[in-house]
């Protein structure tokens, strides 16, 4: 048995790490590899941080692309490991297609859809816009399969379900981190994200208040909140920003240096 108390102290998702010790122990139980369904990245970054501490379990991801942000862990006995490729996930991708040049979706809804249609949270991973086409996942196999040819609803738009291999999606352009510096007044969220994500400072105020983006995985509504050093800011589908540096210039404004990737 693993030492659940110790590895859940002081976690703000001990309720979602819950399942992942599950198949942590039952992969050390049966020497058999576990993966688990789709993890938020907030909690799958808490979960690696905690789960390697033992010695004795190998710990690794994936999301259909390299770039994806929710993903399967793949737990599995260190002494026997296996590469991930021999292993592979049960995952594959999905086209939600249908005509939305006269009401657009946001990806939200697109997942809310997928919910509403009886999908679980962890058999969704990342999703993302087609234009006015409708939208693609990853999503587990075995809820491409319930979902395959059947009618849904995003909106108030019809859509279809139809099954993709990984390999033929559009995936969202892939990002290297790069890094960016700006002189700022303040640190206030709006004005370093729009310096940081080349958005006008009005629209990323407006992305704010709407919900895109999150600070450190949390949601995050004020355009005024103040970042820090060490500080990650998330916009959707843009991609993320990490804050590196701070120091005040002559002229009493702010110099930041951050990692955009």
């Amino acid at each position: 048995m693993l030492p659940r108390q110790s590895l859940l102290e002081g976690s703000p998702h001990a309720e979602a790490l819950g399942p992942v010790l599950d198949a942590a122990e039952r992969a050390l139980r049966t020497w058999e590899p576990q993966w688990t369904g789709f993890l938020e990245a907030a909690v799958r970054e808490d979960a690696e941080q905690r789960l390697q501490s033992l010695s004795e379990l190998s710990v690794g991801s994936e999301g259909g692309h390299a770039g994806a942000e929710r993903r399967c862990l793949l737990l599995q006995r260190a002494e026997a490991p296996l590469a991930a490729a021999a292993v592979p996930p049960p995952l594959t991708g999905l086209e939600i297609a249908g005509n939305f040049l006269f009401d657009p979706a946001t990806t939200a809804e697109f997942r809310q859809s997928l919910l509403a249609a009886g999908a679980d949270p962890g058999e969704v991973g990342d999703l993302w816009l087609r234009g006015d086409r409708g939208a693609q996942a990853i999503v587990t196999t075995r809820l491409a399969h319930r979902l395959e040819g059947k009618p849904g609803l995003v909106r108030s738009v019809e859509v279809n379900h139809e099954t993709r291999p990984l390999q033929e999606l559009q995936l969202p352009a892939g990002r290297h981190p790069r890094p960016i510096a700006s002189v700022e007044a303040s640190l206030r969220l709006d004005a370093v994200a729009s310096a940081g994500f080349g958005v006008s400072r009005s629209r990323m105020a407006a992305l704010i208040r709407q919900g895109a983006v999150r600070i450190n995985w949390q949601p995050m509504l004020s355009p005024s909140r103040e970042l820090a050093p060490g500080d990650r800011v998330q916009l959707e589908g843009r991609g993320e920003l990490e804050i590196q540096s701070v120091q005040e210039t002559k002229r009493g404004r702010l110099r930041i240096e951050m990692i955009r990737s």
